[in-house]
């Protein structure tokens, strides 16, 4: 089974059950027959985690791993069956890259840096925002990183599913607002133009055309924000200002008030 694509990219947990398993909790012992391995599933996972980063999650294929790593694809399908168990094989591997140390300051703290965790690994690894996970891969580092992120809410007093949603609600908004950054960024890097380059050229061409007597709080509030920003926004700020909020309808929901 392959890897379904999505209009944004793929979907995690398509591939064999059974093989992803066994990749993903290291079951299957290497054969003692025949010639010996030269390669190992952690080694094809970073280099499908290179590959990724380098031109995103379109260029990945098991032919392009397999070049990277100087091997054919028909040996290489003999460790993994195919790009499906290979990303969420590269999944639970990125995630393993997140912290795990417990911050003092309370649930708060403790919730903020899941979200700064997840922030960060987003921007090192935009490939991610291009898998939809609605069925995760069940990977040692995926069960780990709930673990520890429930672990954030633990003591609080909230209900077991309300501690599952409120790891779910940080989780999407981080994806969200790592989403508009890293678009942004990718923008830049493609058209060669900063924002602030963008809109000198295109600012004097709609204020030909904007009738701000029709929207004056658009008008007002646009200008404010284009001022503020030196851009038509500021993906970082919007993340600063939104997680703030979201920890303040945490805490409203914890406390009852």
């Amino acid at each position: 089974m392959t890897t379904q694509s999505t209009d944004q990219g793929w979907h995690s947990g398509t591939g064999d059950p059974a093989r992803t398993v066994e990749l993903l909790w290291g079951l299957r012992e290497p054969s003692r027959r025949g010639p010996k391995q030269r390669l190992t599933v952690p080694q094809i996972a970073e280099a499908a985690i290179a590959l990724a980063d380098g031109e995103g999650l379109a260029a990945l294929s098991m032919r392009r791993v397999a070049e990277r790593l100087g091997v054919t694809a028909m040996s290489l399908y003999t460790y993994v069956p195919s790009k499906a168990e290979l990303v969420d094989v590269m999944l639970d591997t990125v995630l393993g890259e997140l912290p795990s140390t417990v911050v003092p300051g309370g649930w708060r703290a403790r919730l903020e840096r899941v979200a700064r965790d997840k922030w960060d690994l987003y921007l090192r690894h935009p490939w991610l925002l291009q898998v939809a996970t609605s069925r995760p891969p069940m990977g040692p580092n995926l069960m780990a990183r709930y673990e520890y992120e429930l672990g954030a809410v633990e003591g609080t007093g909230l209900p077991d599913v309300a501690m599952d949603l409120v790891v779910t609600l940080v989780g999407d908004y981080v994806h969200g607002a790592a989403r508009a950054a890293v678009a942004a960024a990718q923008i830049q890097q493609r058209s060669g133009m900063s924002d602030a380059q963008w809109w000198e050229g295109y600012a004097p061409l709609l204020a030909q055309v904007l009738d701000a007597d029709k929207y004056p709080v658009a008008s007002r509030v646009g200008t404010a924000a284009g001022e503020a920003f030196d851009a038509p926004s500021d993906p970082e700020r919007a993340f600063e200002f939104g997680l703030e909020r979201v920890l303040d309808g945490v805490e409203a929901l914890i406390t009852g008030s």
